[in-house]
């Protein structure tokens, strides 16, 4: 592996806003000749490769002061204040040592700077900015805690009446916009043209953060401008910004109808691009939904765009769509004829669907098909098979089928685990993460939910949440699978298959009462007959059968990764990219073998027979996850 060399004869000039400043940096040698990394030819042997030099050790007694604070030359800059240098001088660009430290990031010299009584608030260059400027307009997040914990002003404004929020924001320091939110500065603070943080980051920057985290930290979608009259929608429009677009009308509840000062809304600007390829499906429905609502006029077409009639639709045509299947099964024609009626019916349910189902609705479908499907079990049970099995299996299915209902409920509708923290809580934890030196490391640090992760966590992208040891997210009920509903998932997946079981039981023996028995027959002639005989029975019984299987399986799988590895499907699907499963080959440091592990999850020692771990997922610490046991 080769060394990279510091190039020092190399001068980087950064424009800001028009003015050019000089930066130092390091670049590496080989790179900088086009000879880093470059491949050989293929069938070509590649040379023998000569031992590695040693770094060569950089000269800096010949750097004035400045040069040296820009190379980060900590040795020379202490002899040559401890030589009689005043730090506060400014050279001849009116800068300060601080500046040139600040905007190189160079941490020892700020610190010695600023223990040697430099002004942490110098102003200097030709936007008359303070070192906090230069660093946070260069993202520098470690300069930027430094100059801040020794009492920088970070409301101060440059010439151009910005301050470094505003700077930050616009070239897409999310860190350091996070921090500097934390300490304590106004996420609507507007600079000298009424320009707030989120309108520079709706203007500027392309990507989700800084404006998602801007919105999360509370700033407001309302302010305008003092030039224009534009809101943040009106630049992220101007700008064609689709990201900040989505961000905004979708998770930041932004306002389509406020005129700017020539006023245009931004509405009016979207509805001449609803068709474009930059504006997002999402965004075109909810314009389509906004301006529907607003008229009179096309009572169909905003029909399809009222949320109460899309989300009845969503419910009803499951149900439907069951019982008219039934009913062209049943349909005294050849079976060429019900399968074409069939596929016209499906074909016309999948074109209303695309009408009428945006993403929420879509997630929640899984859900309506699952309590369809159970209804007409019920019913098919109570007008086909009671007769035919009598009082007591019906009742024995009544009654396993509230177990069922019960573990349902509880998978549906109860709390999955899912990590909440207050405002002064996350301001808490990014400075923390900031000024601890770690940063904002992605596995251990949620940049939706402004939260610590803990371990085994997850942010659900369809929930918009962490939730503690997060398995997967299911559509059957419409909700995660956490540390606090993963025992009741298992139930009612095991409820499931009973209530399939007792259906193909009960199905089976009302069709032998009910239609004539050939046991000859071949099995495929048997099945005709009795679809001959009971088609709606025998559509009921295969989707029992086609339930019974997948559910079965799922629940295996969920078995065999609970008690025999355990993990949750997230880390088996994702163990390559978190630390502590790489330590050990892909296998779970948390598994302590199947009867352990079965304890743990279902917290049964068996009369204390065996030890049961407990332990709070939902709570943020920072153990090893190496160790063989966490207990709380």
């Amino acid at each position: 592996m080769f060394h990279c060399i510091q190039n020092f004869d190399k001068n980087v000039d950064v424009s800001w806003r028009g003015v050019s400043l000089r930066m130092y940096d390091s670049t590496c040698g080989a790179a900088a000749s086009g000879q880093c990394g470059k491949a050989q030819p293929d069938g070509d042997a590649a040379p023998p490769r000569e031992p590695p030099q040693a770094p060569l050790e950089q000269d800096y007694s010949g750097f004035d002061i400045v040069k040296a604070t820009q190379y980060g030359a900590f040795l020379r800059v202490k002899e040559l204040i401890e030589a009689g240098w005043d730090v506060n001088q400014p050279d001849r660009e009116t800068v300060t040592l601080l500046h040139w430290a600040a905007i190189n990031n160079r941490r020892e010299i700020i610190q010695y700077l600023l223990a040697k009584g430099a002004r942490v608030d110098a102003v200097g260059g030709e936007l008359q900015s303070t070192p906090l400027h230069w660093a946070t307009r260069q993202g520098h997040l470690e300069a930027t805690v430094l100059l801040i914990r020794a009492g920088a002003d970070p409301s101060l404004r440059d010439a151009e009446g910005c301050a470094c929020l505003h700077l930050a924001a616009q070239f897409g320091h999310t860190a350091v916009v996070a921090y500097l939110v934390a300490r304590g500065v106004s996420p609507d603070e507007a600079d000298a043209g009424g320009m707030t943080p989120l309108m520079w980051s709706c203007w500027k920057v392309s990507a989700v953060d800084p404006t998602r985290l801007l919105l999360t930290l509370g700033a407001s979608t309302h302010p305008t401008d003092c030039s224009h009259g534009n809101t943040a929608l009106h630049w992220a429009i101007l700008a064609r910004n689709t990201t900040a677009i989505s961000t905004l009308i979708l998770y930041g509840d932004a306002s389509l109808d406020v005129p700017n000062l020539r006023g245009v809304s931004p509405l009016m600007m979207l509805q001449s691009s609803a068709d474009s390829l930059w504006v997002g499906a999402k965004v075109s429905d909810k314009i389509k939904e906004h301006t529907l609502a607003s008229t009179k006029r096309h009572f169909l077409r905003r029909l399809t765009y009222d949320k109460k009639f899309r989300w009845w639709c969503v419910v009803v045509m499951p149900f439907m769509a069951f019982y008219l299947t039934g009913l062209v099964l049943e349909m005294e024609a050849l079976y060429v004829v019900k399968a074409f009626l069939l596929v016209c019916f499906y074909a016309l349910l999948h074109f209303i669907s695309n009408i009428l189902f945006d993403d929420e609705l879509k997630n929640i479908f899984p859900l309506s098909v699952y309590l369809a499907t159970k209804a007409w079990f019920y019913i098919t049970w109570v007008v086909f098979i009671w007769g035919a099995v009598g009082w007591a299996p019906s009742l024995l299915f009544v009654l396993s089928s509230g177990a069922l209902w019960f573990t349902f409920l509880r998978s549906w509708r109860s709390d999955p685990g899912v990590i909440t923290a207050s405002k002064q809580d996350k301001f808490k934890t990014i400075v923390a993460l900031s000024e601890g030196g770690g940063g904002f490391e992605p596995a251990r640090f949620c940049s939706a939910c402004l939260l610590r992760r803990p371990l085994r966590s997850k942010h659900c992208s369809v929930c918009n949440r962490c939730v503690a040891k997060f398995d997967h997210h299911c559509p059957w009920v419409a909700n995660c699978i956490g540390a606090k509903n993963h025992q009741y998932f298992i139930g009612f997946l095991a409820s499931l298959v009973v209530m399939c079981v007792w259906m193909l039981w009960g199905g089976a023996a009302a069709l032998t009462q009910r239609c004539a028995r050939d046991d000859e027959a071949a099995l495929l002639e048997r099945a005709l007959a009795a679809a001959g005989c009971d088609a709606w029975l025998v559509w009921v019984m295969l989707n029992a059968a086609f339930h019974l299987f997948w559910v079965s399986v799922l629940l295996c799988c969920q078995l065999y990764l609970v008690v025999c590895l355990g993990m949750t499907t997230n880390e088996q699907l994702n163990r390559g990219r978190y630390r502590h499963f790489q330590s050990r080959g892909g296998r779970s440091p948390f598994s302590r073998g199947p009867l352990l592990n079965a304890a743990d999850f279902f917290q049964c020692g068996l009369c204390g027979l065996l030890p049961r771990r407990t332990r709070d997922w939902a709570a943020a610490d920072d153990c090893d996850p190496m160790l063989p046991d966490h207990h709380v």
